[in-house]
């Protein structure tokens, strides 16, 4: 019993570690400013984060602010409106690759959209050696199985670190066809409590979308969104700065600034 507890730990803290690069890092730091990172972790999430999540830190946060701009649009990398819910599995990684072929190349609206973040893609995409993080994680799962013979510890290690196309698709995907709303916002937007509580609170995306600048996704007292507690963790250690809040709700209108940059929400 206490190896499948081993394995289950190895799981929840590769898949936390994910979680945590995407929701607080990418989405709610360098997508939409709700938090500020200190700068010399924004160094280090700028040169780590595609070698841990095996997703380009500029080339994510421009879709997801695409994403925020023509939501559920025909314009929308991402919507299950036009892709349809299981299609955009495979839609969202076509939306994404394209993404970052018009930074590389410098194309609009892609370049104005991201002025703000001044690093470039990661060399691994600009190289197109972006296979190479999952392999890397690849490997290491596999000398862990080899070695110790604990082939079941070893996929936990993998289906945890490279968790995020699943993670992706349930947030993109289910949260924006099934749900309650709490906002009339302009999009098809919904809060999924199980995609919440699956995807430390990304599933509540109707909240989210009426005020993408606040670092707590959660609207009600009965939502629960464990990413802002990842917020308020890191703000305790002094590796970030939390900018929006939950009061962000009462003050935005529906359709505002996804960055700092301002814009459709």
């Amino acid at each position: 019993m206490s190896y499948y507890l081993l394995c289950a730990v190895v799981f929840l803290l590769a898949y936390t570690l994910n979680i945590f690069y995407i929701t607080v890092f990418y989405h709610r730091g360098l997508a939409h400013g709700a938090v500020t990172l200190k700068p010399w972790l924004r160094r280090t999430v700028v040169c780590t984060g595609n070698w841990v999540t095996g997703l380009d830190p500029k080339g994510w946060s421009c879709m997801h602010r695409l994403h925020h701009m023509y939501s559920d649009t025909p314009q929308d990398p991402h919507s299950p409106v036009f892709q349809g819910v299981f299609p955009l599995l495979l839609g969202q990684l076509h939306s994404y690759n394209t993404t970052l072929v018009r930074l590389i190349k410098k194309q609009e609206p892609q370049t104005t959209l991201m002025r703000d973040l001044d690093f470039p893609v990661n060399w691994l995409n600009r190289n197109k050696l972006w296979f190479i993080p999952y392999a890397v994680h690849a490997a290491i799962a596999a000398a862990v199985g080899f070695y110790f013979h604990t082939w079941l510890l070893a996929y936990c290690y993998w289906a945890g670190i490279m968790s995020h196309p699943i993670q992706g698709w349930m947030v993109n995907a289910l949260a924006h066809t099934y749900g309650y709303r709490n906002f009339d916002t302009p999009d098809n937007s919904r809060n999924n409590t199980m995609v919440a509580l699956l995807v430390a609170g990304e599933g509540y995306q109707n909240n989210h979308h009426q005020a993408p600048k606040s670092a707590r996704f959660s609207a009600r007292g009965r939502e629960v969104d464990w990413g802002y507690f990842l917020c308020r963790w890191a703000e305790r250690f002094h590796l970030l700065d939390i900018n929006g809040t939950r009061h962000d709700f009462h003050s935005s209108p529906s359709g505002h600034a996804y960055s700092s940059e301002g814009g459709r929400g």
